[in-house]
């Protein structure tokens, strides 16, 4: 058993724990922009859909419905194989005809951002939709302007609403960096995957790595659980 371990894992130098210790940084990094850029695609969303505006509305109907009405692979092979050259087109009606290449963390991030925010989208307006209205016209009552009650009363409200939501959309942001080794971008999936094949031992790494998804996504739920807990500080439970 110890020979099988150190032909894998812990074989000096030229061992993979280091680089799956890379990947795994990788994918946080990964998964933390695309959350956080999701968040902004999710607020965008949930504004146009609580709008009064029916182009608006319209508009961020079909943007959730599109992406998540098809696979999260399709939506990075579109941006990974056609991103560049949808670029390259729009940059030659300005004139510049040189190459374009997006490289494989940002074509990442876009692609499960964007499948992030359409998720958040949804939970963020259904947050908004929990305030109760009477403490918006409370706050009107006792003077405030409209970005003061935005600050003070509906962004506390909708995030507390909004945590476990999120926290769920946070662990499909982290799982769907998976999807994102077919760019080549050496996360933990794709050095387990490089692993396994210069070694021959498929199942120890995909089993390590799966330990390493299971740590974090652990982690990450004790931290929203924690969050949770914070943003309902003083609220009565029934």
């Amino acid at each position: 058993m110890l020979d099988f371990l150190d032909s894998g894992l812990t074989s000096g130098l030229h061992g993979w724990g280091p680089q799956l210790l890379s990947g795994t940084a990788m994918t946080v990094a990964v998964a933390l922009s695309s959350f956080l850029l999701g968040l902004a695609f999710g607020a965008a969303g949930a504004a146009a859909k609580l709008s009064d505006s029916l182009v608006l509305r319209g508009l961020a109907e079909l943007y959730t419905t599109a992406v998540r009405g098809v696979p999260e692979l399709l939506v990075i092979y579109l941006l990974f194989f056609g991103g560049s050259g949808m670029i390259m087109a729009v940059a030659g009606i300005f004139g510049y005809g040189g190459l374009i290449e997006l490289n494989a963390f940002s074509i990442g991030v876009a692609a499960v951002g964007l499948i992030s925010g359409a998720y958040s989208t949804e939970v963020i307006r259904g947050a908004v939709n929990s305030v109760p209205y009477g403490q918006i016209e409370a706050a009107r009552a006792c003077g405030m302007g409209r970005w003061r009650i935005l600050r003070r009363v509906l962004v506390p409200q909708t995030l507390r609403f909004a945590l476990p939501g999120l926290g769920n959309v946070w662990q499909l942001t982290l799982k769907d960096t998976a999807l994102i080794s077919v760019t080549a971008l050496a996360e933990i999936m794709r050095v387990a995957h490089t692993a396994a094949g210069s070694t021959r031992q498929s199942f120890l790494f995909y089993s390590v790595a799966a330990l390493l998804y299971l740590a974090l996504t652990t982690v990450s739920t004790t931290a929203f659980q924690q969050a949770e807990r914070y943003a309902s500080r003083g609220v009565r439970r029934a």
